[in-house]
């Protein structure tokens, strides 16, 4: 029988249940998909993996409607992919990460914390794989770099 520490539920049943509920985030149901993914947090607690503390902060970051809550989200979990006990698995989302930060602070109109997170959103892009993912975070990350202005131009900043 699988372990459960403190009431919580197994790693691949806590994945499952994000994937449900992130379902039914793309089905346009924002904020029960919110009430659940925070119900997962509370869940989880502060002490839970990293991956899934990781996995629960970008989703929740995404059903925020206030920007200043979606990036407190995302800085969660970066928080969470850069704890020691992160696994190789998390530590391969931070070109995500990083561009999703950019993005937040592209939207709050603080266009030097946007470049500095998509230039480590790039130094990162190694640990992405040629496939479907890692063409669609790259190619993410260009369109981020044009519209912040970076690239040829990155030593004048």
């Amino acid at each position: 029988m699988a372990e459960h520490r403190q009431g919580q539920a197994t790693p691949d049943s806590l994945l499952t249940r994000i994937g449900q509920v992130v379902m039914l985030h793309h089905g346009g149901d924002r904020e029960e998909a919110r009430r659940r993914l925070l119900d997962l947090w509370t869940e989880l607690g502060e002490g839970g993996d990293p991956l899934h503390r990781c996995t629960l902060a970008h989703y929740l970051a995404d059903t925020q409607d206030d920007p200043f809550d979606e990036l407190a989200w995302d800085l969660r979990a970066l928080t969470a992919a850069e704890d020691p006990d992160a696994s190789v698995e998390v530590r391969a989302l931070f070109p995500s990460l990083h561009l999703n930060l950019a993005a937040d602070y592209a939207e709050l109109g603080r266009s030097e914390a946007a470049r500095s997170h998509i230039r480590r959103a790039r130094r990162t892009a190694g640990v992405l794989g040629d496939d479907s993912y890692g063409d669609g975070v790259r190619a993410a990350i260009s369109r981020m770099e044009l519209r912040l202005g970076e690239g040829a131009s990155d030593d004048l900043l």
